[in-house]
């Protein structure tokens, strides 16, 4: 099986990129929504935090997997 180029590496995990940010946005807004009324600011400050930085996980080890270099023949 050939190796993948980096370029094609670089379109495809770019489009990953946008599609696991919009997946999570919208997985981070249900869990918001399900959250009680009136929960007070000290417990939905860290959830915005956690929520806010989780996509940055799965982002780094797709721009790893970008960035790896070609494989020489």
């Amino acid at each position: 099986m050939p190796h993948m180029k980096q370029r094609h590496r670089k379109l495809i995990g770019a489009l990953l990129i946008v599609l696991s940010i919009i997946v999570w946005a919208s997985l981070a807004t249900s869990i918001y929504l399900a959250f009680p009324p009136g929960l007070p600011w000290y417990v939905l400050i860290p959830y915005f935090i956690v929520a806010g930085m989780g996509w940055t996980l799965p982002a780094m080890v797709l721009v790893k997997w970008m960035a790896r270099p070609d494989a020489s023949n």
